[in-house]
């Protein structure tokens, strides 16, 4: 009776142990870091101030998804404003206008019939497009300089893509379209303020 107890014990301390570890703490959900730009220097330019703002209205009605993204492309663009412009005095003002920030969802058709049960379609493509004018606008309001960049980026993903690895998918759209951005509104802002550019 002794080692059928302790048998019986053991069976049972196994059991709990599997219950358990079955009902273990989930994974944290991942944590994104904020989208900056200060590995680079700021561009001066010689304008008293550089305003913000934002002509296009962020969307959670379908097909947009932009508010769901761990960082939103309107908040990255606002931080690309903030990190890589500064006003080094003049009498002039600069406006940076956000006029697109947005990122849509479209389903994908499926692969039908039984061999649909041994495919792995790609379910969803998410459209993400950024645009932003910086304008340079004289004492009497008037618009002397205009530099305008834009890009856009597309990325499908699988029928089985899990919610974090969808977020993942996401943040590092965000991150790929901002770099590309960056480069083209450099380049823009090079090319037409000239005069303006300090550094």
């Amino acid at each position: 009776m002794k080692a059928f107890d302790f048998l019986r014990g053991g069976c049972i301390a196994v059991i709990a142990a599997a219950a358990l570890a079955g009902c273990g703490t989930p994974p944290p959900h991942p944590q994104y870091p904020d989208i900056h730009f200060t590995s680079q220097p700021p561009i001066g330019l010689g304008v008293n101030t550089i305003s913000l703002r934002e002509d296009y209205t962020p969307s959670s009605s379908t097909p947009h998804v932009e508010t769901q993204f761990p960082v939103t492309p309107m908040h990255a663009l606002e931080n690309w404003a903030h990190d890589r412009l500064s006003a080094t005095g003049g009498p002039d003002r600069a406006v940076v206008d956000i006029t697109d920030a947005s990122v849509t969802e479209t389903s994908l058709p499926r692969t039908q019939g039984v061999q649909g049960w041994f495919t792995t379609d790609q379910s969803e493509r998410y459209d993400m497009s950024v645009q932003a004018t910086i304008n340079i606008i004289d004492s009497s309001g008037l618009v002397v300089r205009t530099a305008t960049a834009h890009a856009s980026r597309s990325q499908t993903v699988a029928e089985n893509v899990s919610p974090d690895q969808r977020e993942q998918t996401w943040y590092d759209m965000t991150k790929d379209i901002m770099a590309q951005f960056d480069r083209q509104m450099e380049s823009e802002i090079r090319t037409h303020f000239t005069g303006f550019v300090t550094n």
